[in-house]
């Protein structure tokens, strides 16, 4: 199920100006430029700042496209809370600005604003809902194939309904 969704992560944009964000770089990528490999061991978070940013999984036989991200949503989150290496491809689409933040940064920004910790864990919270009930509706048809199972798992990191 490719498709693009937006409006998955509810980061306001006010706070990507904010001083809170003044230590974090910000990241210049053109048309088609890999910020991140699926595989890849690095654990910075980015937020889009202009652009957009596809995001884009694996599957047997080509890739699956996730989501596409634009200004004030954020992505890479899971490399930086778990330590693990990602488990995703982004790319730009068009000359994209990010804001890098690192896993220190990451912890002073909980510390400083606890609303943007909040709203990472209602992202995360949406997902995991969004998932059990896909799960729910594909294993309650009688013909259920694994190759379904599969693609819906593989789609649904970044699905919002």
């Amino acid at each position: 199920m490719p498709g693009s969704v937006s409006g998955i992560y509810p980061l306001c944009m006010a706070k990507v100006a904010d001083p809170k964000f003044s230590h974090d770089s910000v990241r210049s990528y053109e048309d088609g430029e890999t910020i991140f490999a699926e595989g890849e061991d690095s654990r910075e978070m980015y937020v889009v700042k202009s652009g957009e940013v596809i995001v884009s999984k694996r599957g047997a036989r080509t890739d699956i496209e996730l989501a596409i991200l634009r200004k004030g949503e954020f992505l890479g989150e899971m490399s930086l809370l778990e330590s693990l290496p990602r488990s995703a491809t982004a790319k730009a689409r068009g000359r994209t600005l990010l804001l890098a933040i690192q896993p220190g940064g990451f912890l002073l920004k909980i510390r400083r604003d606890p609303t943007f910790a909040y709203e990472l864990l209602q992202t995360l919270s949406r997902r995991i809902r969004i998932l059990n009930h896909q799960l729910v509706e594909e294993l309650s048809r009688e013909e259920v194939s694994s190759a379904t199972l599969t693609n819906l798992i593989q789609t649904s990191e970044f699905k919002n309904t």
